[in-house]
This record gives structure tokens, C-alpha cells and sequence, in this order.
């Protein structure tokens, strides 16, 4: 008789924790738990646990409602959206993709052209970042800022697009790319970089889109590549002063070139308009098979009020939906 109400006693202390967390019990009756406890006051719910077997399933069951409910207070609240970009599940139709993201309440599909724009937009969803088309090879990754004989071509390339983004409504962002070093110092890559960002900043600040260069490792990837660092890429942002130039921070470059991605991005987040993930090594997946700890660097961002959005951009080498909607849980924080 003491250990029933001993154990009533602690079931009424957890029904005060689930009232003050606003959460209700489901109201059906099942075999192993045949009270209504939605519905139970305190006094009733003493007259109910009239039993140990009966005390020992109430306690079952609330003991999920409370686990699920701690968990759901230990989340962070973040305010940041999810994106992913197509090109690494390109194995499925545009249209079709549309279709699967929404289900995952995923808000935007990224690094489209522009005449991939519409298709996201009539499925109610965003292009986080939109991606021009290079002339000649000029406004690519290999081939861009860097040099001032690109400036007119990239011009031309953004001049183009810009307005186009506005147009679309659903393109907040454009990416840009700094090129490769091709001999050159870091301090004259980053003068020439300036002086041709600086000559699209007018129509980008007219029509408020965002232009956004991307931070890529030189160690493996993309060799000989001049925006490699968090340092360099901030000195630039802060170089062209404008708010509508910013980084595009890859958690997968960044953590192959550098390291330290928590307490670098968390250090240059005013400079950053945008973030890509992947797994560490190998660009896949980023659950437990890769070094990277995403629920900690989703926390982090979460924690400093980051806005934007959180694009996917790894290759799956499972099944690729199955892969995506576990990454997207892993990333809710």
C-alpha cells in the first residue's frame, strides 16, 4: 500500500510537469493503459491508480509523453530554413524532387538556372540560390574575379541574372565565385576580386538580391582555388561594404581546409549569407559514418540567430530520399 502511494504521489508530480508544459495525454483507451488521463484531475487520478499493475502502465505511458516532451524543450528553436541543392540528387527529375522535398517540409532547392526557376515556384518553393551561366568559361568556379580581364564578361553575366532573380520572387540569392589563384598573392586576388564585385553591387543593391561567394577547400577539392579561407572571404566581404555581398560558408570545405567551423563561422557570421553541408571525408551523408557533429553546428547556428537557410549539398550513397529526410531530422535543432 505504501508503494502505490508512493508511486501515485510521483505520477502526480509528473502530471504538474506535463500541465506546465501545456501537454495533453491522448485520450484513448488502450489494453495496457485503461484510464483517460487527459481527462483526470488530481484527485481522480488517485482514485484511479487503485492497482500497481494500473500505476505501473499509467507510468509507462507517461513516461514517453515526458521523454518526448524534454526532448522537445532541449530543441534549440532555430529560426534557420532548410534547402538543398539538386545537382547532388540530379538523378531525380526537378518536378519530382519538388514533390519529395515539400513532403519534408524542406523550403527551397538551390544552385537552379534560371530557367529552373519556375518549376520550384509552382510548388510553392524557393531557389535559396540561384546560378548563372558562364560565358567561356568565365564566371565558373575555375575562371572569375580573380582576374581583371574577366570583370567586363561578369558583369555582363550578373547584370543578366540580377534582375532576373527579382523577377522570379523566389531567388533571394545569387552565387559568385572567385576563381583560381593562378599565381597570384592572396592580397592581389582579393584587390582584383574587390574591384569586380564592387561594379555589380549597384544593380544587386537596386533590385536587393544577394550575392554570395562560396568558400571552397584548395586542399582536395578544387585546387589552386583563391576563396579557401573564412579569413580571406570576411577581409573581402568587409573590402567591397556592401550588404548585399556575403559568403557562402561550405561546412564540408571549410572543415577540410581549416577546421575549427563552430567557432570560425560563429566569428564571421556577419559575413555570411549561407551554408552548405556534407559529410567529412568523403562529401556523403552526414549522419554518424562522417567526423562532423551537424546536431552541434545546427545548435550553434540556431544560437546565433541565423536567419538564411541551411542547404544540403552532399552525395548520397544510400538511398537518396531515405538520406535527405535523415539529414534534414539531423539538422532540426
Amino acid at each position: 500500500m505504501f508503494m502505490e502511494r508512493s508511486s501515485a504521489k510521483s505520477l502526480l508530480r509528473v502530471f504538474d510537469r506535463l500541465r506546465k508544459m501545456n501537454l495533453f495525454i491522448s485520450r484513448q483507451r488502450t489494453a495496457s493503459c485503461p484510464v483517460l488521463i487527459s481527462t483526470m484531475n488530481r484527485r481522480e487520478s488517485l482514485t484511479a491508480l487503485s492497482g500497481s499493475a494500473a500505476t505501473a502502465a499509467v507510468f509507462s505511458a507517461l513516461g514517453a509523453q515526458v521523454k518526448a516532451a524534454e526532448e522537445d524543450a532541449a530543441k534549440v528553436g532555430a529560426e534557420f530554413k532548410h534547402s538543398v541543392c539538386h545537382w547532388c540528387f540530379g538523378n531525380i527529375p526537378l518536378d519530382q524532387f519538388c514533390v519529395e522535398v515539400k513532403k519534408m517540409e524542406i523550403e527551397s532547392i538551390e544552385i537552379l538556372f534560371p530557367n529552373q526557376w519556375e518549376t520550384v515556384a509552382k510548388h510553392g518553393l524557393e531557389c535559396a540560390m540561384g546560378r548563372p551561366r558562364p560565358i567561356k568559361g568565365i564566371g565558373g568556379i575555375g575562371t572569375s574575379f580573380e582576374k581583371k580581364e574577366n570583370h567586363d564578361t561578369l558583369v555582363k553575366i550578373y547584370e543578366e541574372i540580377i534582375p532576373l532573380a527579382a523577377k522570379a520572387g523566389n531567388v533571394p540569392q545569387v552565387i559568385a565565385f572567385s576563381g583560381n589563384r593562378r599565381g597570384l598573392t592572396d592580397e592581389e586576388g582579393l584587390k582584383n576580386c574587390a574591384e569586380g564585385v564592387k561594379r555589380i553591387m549597384p544593380i544587386a543593391e537596386k533590385h536587393n538580391i544577394t550575392i554570395s561567394m562560396e568558400l571552397l577547400n584548395s586542399k582536395k577539392d578544387h585546387r589552386d582555388y583563391l576563396c579557401d579561407r573564412t579569413q580571406w572571404g570576411a577581409d573581402l566581404v568587409k573590402e567591397v561594404g556592401s550588404e548585399r555581398f556575403k559568403l557562402l560558408y561550405d561546412i564540408y570545405h571549410m572543415q577540410i581546409m581549416e577546421g575549427d567551423c563552430i567557432a570560425t563561422f560563429s566569428k564571421h557570421i556577419d559575413a555570411i549569407s549561407h551554408f552548405h553541408t556534407a559529410g567529412v571525408p568523403g562529401r556523403n551523408e552526414i549522419d554518424d559514418t562522417q567526423e562532423l557533429n551537424y546536431v552541434g553546428i545546427c545548435k550553434a547556428l540556431a544560437k546565433l540567430g541565423y536567419k538564411g537557410y541551411l542547404g544540403q549539398e552532399f552525395r548520397p550513397k544510400n538511398d537518396p530520399l531515405t538520406s535527405l529526410k535523415q539529414a534534414i531530422d539531423i539538422c532540426t535543432v
